[in-house]
């Protein structure tokens, strides 16, 4: 079912400028590239505030060899490695087919070289696309990936040059893999970036015992789901250290599967929540997630979701 008015009102935030109906956020790679996601039965864009595409590079991707999806306890290793068509495909041929009325869709751009990172960041500007998400932190990808996300010099090297190719709003998608995030996203902010998204996944392995071998084919993968939630709510509440006086958005992600999770992200200093993992199992988790937080502010007189932000009391703060 659609937003009721007074969902609307409560769930409506702005972020970089754009209006989202929810502070939900659908998160790339597990809602393809927008429209294959929406013929779900049940489903409405007005649920979510943003869908992100998948993950975009210059030219055209395979990805990695199989197997690519291993399930864990709590949640699930991916090693897909970017398989796309190309940013002039998804341009072309699946932008079209969005109704961007509706809800803001948001490109996820990558890269092997900082000069491909800009040129990806070029095509998608001369579009409709609302934002761009720059992927600086997959951890299943040889080239490109982790040595841009886990350096904040790296890092800022790579905004600098999607700044330079874009005006329109830059979210930095933050690795938890590194030593200190905060300081790489000082350095993002620095260099351009307008919002982040925290955190990636988690890197690591599956093995099969009887094989004596890893699982992926990647051997290594990229862990989501419930199981990484105390990790991401941390480095969400360590990056809007950074963020919260320059007014810095950041969109919270990992392990979000209840009402009650997105809630912990938006009090440790989120102004979106990303849903990701939870869509396989339950495609239609976002309206029990936006029931469950409208009922929350109904019960706290709380009159819009933005009122939440950053509202976390930490142990010695309340005396």
């Amino acid at each position: 079912m659609p937003l009721t008015k007074q969902q609307k009102q409560q769930l409506s935030v702005t972020f970089c400028g754009m209006k989202f109906n929810s502070p939900l956020v659908l998160l790339s790679g597990c809602v393809g590239f927008g429209e294959e996601y929406t013929r779900v039965k049940g489903f409405s864009n007005q649920d979510v505030g943003a869908i992100c595409l998948k993950g975009t590079t210059l030219e055209p991707r395979l990805g990695n060899a199989p197997h690519r999806i291993a399930e864990t306890y709590m949640g699930m290793l991916n090693s897909i490695g970017l398989q796309n068509p190309g940013a002039h495909k998804v341009v072309e041929d699946y932008l079209p087919t969005l109704d961007f009325s509706e809800s803001r869709f948001i490109a996820n751009i990558s890269g092997s070289t900082i000069d491909e990172y800009e040129q990806v960041t070029r095509i998608f500007h001369d579009s409709d696309i609302d934002a761009m998400e720059i992927n600086i932190s997959c951890p299943n990808v040889k080239q490109g990936g982790v040595q841009f996300g886990n350096y904040p010099d790296m890092s800022a090297k790579v905004v600098e040059a999607c700044r330079r190719a874009t005006d329109k709003p830059l979210i930095t998608k933050l690795s938890p893999n590194q030593t200190d995030i905060a300081e790489n996203a000082r350095c993002c902010i620095e260099a351009g970036s307008d919002a982040f998204a925290v955190i990636n996944t988690v890197m690591g392995m599956a093995i099969d015992s009887e094989a004596r071998k890893t699982v992926l084919g990647n051997n290594q993968g990229g862990l989501s789901g419930p199981a990484i939630k105390p990790v991401a709510l941390l480095k969400v509440y360590q990056v809007y250290q950074v963020c919260k006086d320059k007014a810095i958005p950041i969109i919270g992600q990992g392990g979000v599967n209840s009402a009650e999770d997105a809630l912990e992200f938006i009090i440790a200093g989120a102004s979106g929540v990303g849903v990701g993992t939870a869509l396989f199992y339950d495609p239609l988790v976002c309206q029990s997630i936006n029931d469950g937080i409208s009922d929350y502010l109904h019960r706290h007189k709380i009159n819009n979701i933005s009122e939440l932000i950053g509202t976390l009391i930490l142990h010695g703060d309340d005396s």
